[in-house]
C-alpha cells in the first residue's frame, strides 16, 4: 500500500537522546544519530509496494490519492530538479556543484514513489572507491587528486525511474531458417599444378512460420530524469531490484532526491519499445531453428501497471580547465564510472622525458661507435 501524503511529509525525525536529526544508515533498516550514536528502526511495511494501474494516470496525468506537493530546487546551470531534506546541509547541485538558492524553491506535484532501493554503502565507502579509482588513472591532474581528499565532494542522490509491468500478447508471421551444408568444388594450385577440391559451404533452408506468443513483462526499467549534463553512465545502472523496499521517507534522510523530468507518458513509450524488443525475441524463440525472419509482429499489452521508484547513486562533481566532470558510484554495488580529465603538463613532461631517454641512448651509441 502506498504511504499517505501525511506520512511522506513527515521527513524530519529527531534523536530522543540529544534532539539531533536522525539520518538513514546505509545498508541497514535504521536511522542513526551522527552525534550520540542512537539508532531507531525503520518499521517494515506490512502491505508491500503497490503497482499502480497505468491507464488512469495516462488519462488524467495523476491521481490525488497517490500524488503529493514537494519543494523542489532547480539548478539554473544544468537544469536538474532536486529535493533537499532539511537535514542535508549542502545547498549545491549534486551534478555541477552550482549553488542552489533556497528562495527559488518551487512547490511541485509529483507521483509518489512506490518503492525505493535504499543505499547499501555509505558515503565513506563510496568516497574510498572514488579515491582508489582516481589513484589508478594515468595523467590525472593534481587538482583531481586533491579533490578526492574531501569526502564531502561525494554526495548521495536518489535517482528516479519508472518501472512498467504488463501482460504481452502478440501474433507473428515469418520464416524459420535451418542450416545445412553442401559440398562445393573449387580449384587451387598445389606444387605448381591445378587441382580440384571440395569444401563445405553453409546454406539456409527457409520454411514459413506463424504463431502467437504471450507472457508477463516484469519491471521494465526506464530512467525518469534527463540532465543537460552529468548523464549517469549505463555501466553503473545495474541494480538488484529484487530487494526493493516499499517507499518510506525515512530512507531519504541525509540524501538528495531528484524529481523525475521525463513524464510518465514518455516513459511508457520507451517501455513499449522495450516490450516490442521482448516480443521479437519471444517470437524468434517460438519459431526455433538456427535463424529466423520476422515479417509481421502484432503486439498488444494489457493489465499495465507502473511504479515510480528511487535508486541510489553517489555523485562527485569536479571542474578542470573550465569543464565539469562527473563521477558516479552505484549506491548498491559500488560500481564506478565517469569521464575523466587529462593533465596536459603531465603528458607533455612524460613525452619530453621519453625523448630525452632516446637522445641519451642515441648519443651513447654514437660515442661507442
Amino acid at each position: 500500500m502506498q504511504p499517505t501524503p501525511e506520512q511522506t511529509t513527515e521527513l524530519k525525525k529527531s534523536c530522543v537522546n540529544c534532539g539531533a536529526e536522525l539520518l538513514y544508515a546505509p545498508g541497514t533498516t535504521e536511522l542513526e544519530c551522527q552525534y550520540c550514536g542512537h539508532t531507531q528502526e525503520i518499521p517494515p511495511s506490512e502491505d508491500g509496494f503497490e503497482e499502480l494501474e497505468l491507464k488512469p494516470y495516462l488519462d488524467s496525468l495523476g491521481s490525488q490519492s497517490h500524488s503529493e506537493a514537494i519543494s523542489m530546487l532547480q539548478c539554473k546551470n544544468c537544469g536538474a530538479n532536486q529535493h533537499i531534506e532539511e537535514n542535508y546541509k549542502s545547498l549545491h547541485c549534486v551534478y555541477c556543484s552550482s549553488p542552489l538558492i533556497i528562495e527559488d524553491a518551487k512547490t511541485e506535484e509529483w507521483i509518489l514513489p512506490g518503492a525505493i532501493l535504499p543505499f547499501q554503502i555509505d558515503q565513506g565507502k563510496a568516497h574510498l572507491i572514488f579515491r582508489k579509482w582516481v589513484k589508478g588513472l594515468w595523467w590525472a591532474p593534481n587538482n583531481l587528486m586533491r579533490a578526492t581528499l574531501d569526502p564531502k565532494n561525494t554526495k548521495g542522490l536518489y535517482v528516479p525511474y519508472w518501472t512498467f509491468d504488463a501482460q504481452l500478447q502478440a501474433t507473428y508471421t515469418g520464416q524459420r531458417g535451418d542450416y545445412y551444408y553442401v559440398s562445393v568444388p573449387y580449384t587451387t594450385t598445389v606444387n605448381g599444378k591445378t587441382v580440384t577440391r571440395t569444401r563445405q559451404e553453409r546454406r539456409t533452408r527457409w520454411t514459413p512460420a506463424s504463431g502467437s506468443i504471450s507472457g508477463f513483462i516484469d519491471d521494465t526499467l526506464v530512467k525518469a530524469s534527463l540532465q543537460k549534463r552529468g548523464v549517469i553512465p549505463r555501466k553503473i545502472t545495474r541494480w538488484n531490484l529484487n530487494i526493493l523496499q516499499p517507499f518510506d521517507s525515512s530512507y531519504l534522510a541525509g540524501f538528495v532526491t531528484e524529481k523525475y523530468t521525463i513524464p510518465l507518458k514518455e516513459g511508457h513509450l520507451e517501455a513499449n519499445k522495450e516490450a516490442r524488443v521482448i516480443a521479437d525475441r519471444w517470437a524468434r524463440r517460438d519459431i526455433g531453428g538456427d535463424t529466423q525472419r520476422i515479417s509481421s509482429l502484432n503486439m498488444s499489452l494489457s493489465e499495465e501497471t507502473f511504479k515510480h521508484i528511487l535508486l541510489p547513486v553517489y555523485v562527485s562533481a569536479y571542474a578542470y580547465n573550465g569543464k565539469r566532470y562527473n563521477f558516479f558510484v552505484n549506491g548498491q554495488s559500488g560500481e564506478i564510472a565517469g569521464k575523466r580529465p587529462y593533465s596536459f603538463w603531465k603528458i607533455f613532461l612524460f613525452v619530453v622525458a621519453i625523448l630525452l631517454v632516446i637522445a641519451v641512448i642515441v648519443l651513447i651509441i654514437d660515442q661507442s661507435g
